[in-house]
């Protein structure tokens, strides 16, 4: 029978106000598999959720002697039964936990509990399978390898509305993928990595995905451009990048966004301003423009705080420019119990000052809390649905990998202002 939940290590432990995703994330974790956070941290070399915090903002390290173990470490941290939860610290022998042969990314205490399960598992094992291989290959992003450069639009922004209108305009991308599939990084990888090398069919679909993802990033805030109807060839455009963390801004580079520069082939000028209290120290940790940025060419910076005191601090002080376009990536205030701190203020922001905003959630649940939400405090939401530039790297939840996996960025809100009151709207079908 499984202990009391524990704690997370030291002082860190979630407040019904905190507005750190990535803490939730540990404690949620302890529900579902009791030990897991602290699995974690160990495998990581840390004593606690402050270290794990200070290594992604840059300020502490992570401590592997090589690749090898670095992976060994990793994937010990998917080690437990997934039918009981049970740790291999639950077993007196550790080895006890055998690793599902088809997917190699689920692993069972007994062939009871892999027998009794296989009835849930059998649904998702093809697709973790796929998770297993790009959880791997996405180490490659941060060697440089990817993502794959890619080539100018042949076709206006208007006319490319999903991703095989994009893919069409790359032509054969295999020229591009050979060497990285043949590159050194990869061979370190699977040498490393211990599990054996995919077929070559299978590294380049996984390639692909990874991909996806990075550039779903740019492609979505080009969508929020479009939908606001902002024209970037006329005037410079500023887009404010709310809620950012280190899944933005970790190893992030000035050229990351730089497919807008495809997407509008001679615009005005870009800049993308980066704000939320997880932004990571780097490259992009560079002060906002006042006004223009340069013609042509993605300019991004990074603010770190919540967006209500990045307003005061800079906007309103002529510090940084108006947005034009405010995206947030995986807001999560649906679920957030900090939201008076984290989040209200921003929303009422966006909303008392009219601008135009474009958020994403990774599946359908998520969205219709969100505009539940959004609607209670009676934003005007003008459309929702899928994202037609949603990943295609599917996202395992890691202490519950027999669900269906989301997709980052899967489905868009898009909303601007205050609802028109019924009063209103006769008022303006009387006028017209």
């Amino acid at each position: 029978m499984a202990g009391p939940v524990p704690a997370l290590p030291g002082s860190f432990n979630p407040s019904a106000d905190s507005v750190y995703s990535d803490q939730f994330g540990f404690y949620t974790m302890d529900y579902k598999v009791p030990g897991l956070s602290k699995v974690i941290l160990d495998k990581l070399n840390m004593k606690d959720y402050k270290e794990y915090r200070e290594a992604l903002e840059g300020k502490g390290k992570v401590g592997f002697r090589s690749h090898k173990e670095m992976f060994q470490k990793l994937e010990e941290t998917f080690k437990f039964c997934a039918r009981c939860s049970k740790l291999p610290s639950d077993f007196a022998d550790p080895k006890a936990l055998k690793r599902c042969i088809k997917c190699l990314n689920v692993y069972y205490c007994s062939k009871e509990c892999q027998k009794t399960d296989w009835s849930l598992h059998k649904k998702f094992c093809k697709m973790l399978h796929k998770v297993s291989i790009d959880r791997l290959v996405e180490w490659l992003i941060h060697t440089g390898d990817l993502p794959f450069p890619t080539e100018a639009w042949s076709r206006p922004a208007k006319d490319v509305r999903c991703w095989n209108d994009w893919l069409s305009m790359q032509g054969d991308l295999m020229g591009r993928l050979e060497p990285i599939l043949s590159g050194q990084n990869m061979t370190d990888l699977w040498t490393n990595s211990c599990r054996p090398r995919p077929d070559e069919a299978e590294l380049q679909k996984s390639v692909w995905r990874v991909c996806s993802e990075f550039f779903s990033r740019s492609l979505t805030i080009g969508l929020g451009i479009q939908m606001s109807r902002l024209d970037p060839y006329s005037r410079p455009l500023t887009v404010h990048l709310v809620g950012a963390g280190h899944n933005e801004t970790l190893g992030a580079r000035t050229t990351d966004l730089d497919e807008l520069s495809h997407m509008f082939p001679g615009h005005q000028g870009l800049e993308v301003v980066m704000v939320g209290p997880e932004v990571v120290q780097g490259p992009i940790m560079r002060p906002p423009l006042r006004a223009f940025g340069p013609r042509g060419r993605v300019y991004i910076s990074a603010y770190k705080g919540l967006y209500h005191e990045f307003w005061e601090e800079k906007v309103e002080k002529g510090e940084a420019a108006k947005p034009d376009l405010v995206v947030g990536f995986h807001p999560g205030f649906h679920a957030s119990q900090g939201l008076g701190e984290g989040w209200l203020p921003t929303l009422l922001l966006l909303r008392d000052f009219n601008i135009p905003a474009l958020f994403t959630v990774f599946n359908d649940e998520e969205l219709q809390y969100s505009l539940q939400i959004l609607l209670e405090l009676e934003m005007d939401i003008k459309d929702s649905g899928p994202n037609p530039f949603s990943s295609q790297k599917p996202e395992q939840v890691q202490s519950s990998p027999n669900h269906s996996p989301s997709h980052c960025s899967a489905f868009y809100i898009y909303f601007q202002g205050l609802q028109e009151t019924q009063t209103e709207q006769e008022e303006t079908n009387t006028h017209s």
